[in-house]
């Protein structure tokens, strides 16, 4: 069974040392680790993943980079945390934080928007966000959505039954319970801790964070299975998705056989087709 861990700014405040012993105590205790990452390259916290990965020279951490928000970030390895438990391995686990991440709805209501750089802002807004008292709903994920929160006035939802996430703090959430939660025909509203790298995220530390998402794992793991499963050449681990995130195989490239892989001289080998990562969009 992987573990799954959502690394955020509070692991830089561990000496590297320490978060190396950790990282190999956990790859010990599961055998392979699955670590979600910030998207850009050069962001700190996953430079230090990929420091850890080095020095550990460690094939069994596969980090996987997201542009998500941090809440629905720390959802999605709450997903995948219940996913472990099923039959999936960890080359599927780890290409299921790709598929997955299709499905969180994500974005935030803030008090100023003069500091966001995440979701575009034009020039009205920044003047908006000048006049005290204004509230802004902002979406993130899927796509990006911007206006002031009005009971009219909101963002397109998911089509499917989902759950609704609600963290922050110093503005009223009214808006998102409300008006956001009725039109998105949420099933249950859950309050969360907010996640340490919100505020700089969101570019203000006056936020309420929401994400709506799927809680059923019956619901996760029929979306996961039902995408076509490949096995890396090189590792021969069973994947989903054009490549192996442990290793960092493109399933494209088959001129080198399977590390672990039976003698095939003397055989034909079909080349599997390239996976869908998407069936929703089918």
């Amino acid at each position: 069974m992987p573990s799954v861990i959502t690394v955020t700014s509070d692991d830089l405040e561990l000496p590297l040392e320490e978060q190396v012993m950790r990282v190999s105590a956990a790859l010990d205790a599961y055998g392979h680790v699955v670590a979600l990452a910030p998207a850009e390259a050069s962001d700190p916290v996953r430079r230090r993943l990929h420091t850890v990965r080095s020095a550990l020279e460690a094939d069994r951490l596969a980090i996987v980079p997201l542009s998500l928000p941090p809440l629905a970030r720390a959802l999605l390895g709450e997903q995948l945390r219940q996913l472990a438990g099923t039959d999936l391995g960890p080359g599927v686990l780890a290409g299921a934080a790709r598929l997955l991440s299709y499905y969180l709805h994500s974005g935030a209501l803030l008090g100023s928007v003069a500091k966001l750089e995440r979701v575009p802002v034009g020039v009205g807004s920044h003047v908006k966000s000048l006049v005290p008292g204004r509230h802004f709903a902002v979406l993130a994920h899927p796509e990006p959505y911007l206006g002031e929160a009005a009971p009219a006035a909101v963002p397109p939802g998911p089509g499917y039954q989902t759950q609704l996430a609600v963290a922050g703090k110093g503005l009223d959430p009214g808006w998102i319970t409300g008006p956001l939660a009725t039109a998105w025909h949420s099933q249950h509203l859950r309050e969360v801790p907010l996640p340490p790298d919100s505020a700089q995220w969101w570019g203000t530390a006056k936020l309420v964070e929401f994400t709506a998402y799927i809680a059923d794992v019956g619901m996760l793991y029929q979306l996961v299975t039902s995408v076509r499963r490949d096995t890396c050449t090189w590792c021969g681990l069973e994947v989903i998705g054009d490549q192996c995130l442990f290793c960092a195989t493109r399933l494209a490239d088959r001129q080198t056989p399977p590390k672990h892989a039976a003698d095939t001289r003397g055989r034909s080998v079909e080349t599997p087709r390239r996976p869908q990562l998407e069936p929703h969009k089918r």
